[in-house]
């Protein structure tokens, strides 16, 4: 049953539908404009400081991969015969597993005194890609 008050209040709300649909405001270019170049300004900090973050985690990660490949080499040195004389060691073998692939040791040995009176400092080059990441240095003593 349609009462004098609910005409009105369908008549209401058809008006404003009708008034919202056909009206003729809108948003400008000059609007659309300001609004892409606050948006723009708002996402190069942001993007700047994602890409930072991301070569960041990269560098740790590669940092933290090659000082456990040159400390398992030194351990690896540490372990095998004592050379007399030695200038270099034979490095452990590199794990093969994703995180491994481009990594190589370079193993140096200097007898302290001369003669070589059984201690020598190793020196533990690790590269990625053939860049130097990290540079370890340790001593062997033979027992």
């Amino acid at each position: 049953m349609l009462t004098q008050e609910n005409l009105m209040r369908q008549f209401r709300v058809a008006g404003m539908l009708r008034r919202f649909v056909f009206s003729e405001s809108g948003v400008t270019l000059m609007e659309t404009l300001v609004a892409l170049a606050l948006l723009g300004i708002i996402a190069v900090p942001i993007l700047s400081g994602v890409a930072t973050t991301s070569k960041a985690a990269f560098t740790t990660d590669e940092r933290a991969t090659a000082e456990s490949l040159a400390r398992g080499q030194l351990e690896w040195v540490k372990n095998a015969d004592y050379v007399y004389g030695a200038t270099q060691y034979s490095p452990a073998p590199i794990p093969d597993g994703k995180d491994y692939i481009g990594y190589s040791a370079i193993i140096v040995a200097e007898p302290l005194h001369d003669p070589d009176d059984g201690i020598q400092k190793i020196i533990i080059t690790v590269k990625h890609s053939d860049e130097v990441v990290i540079i370890l240095e340790g001593y062997k003593v033979d027992r």
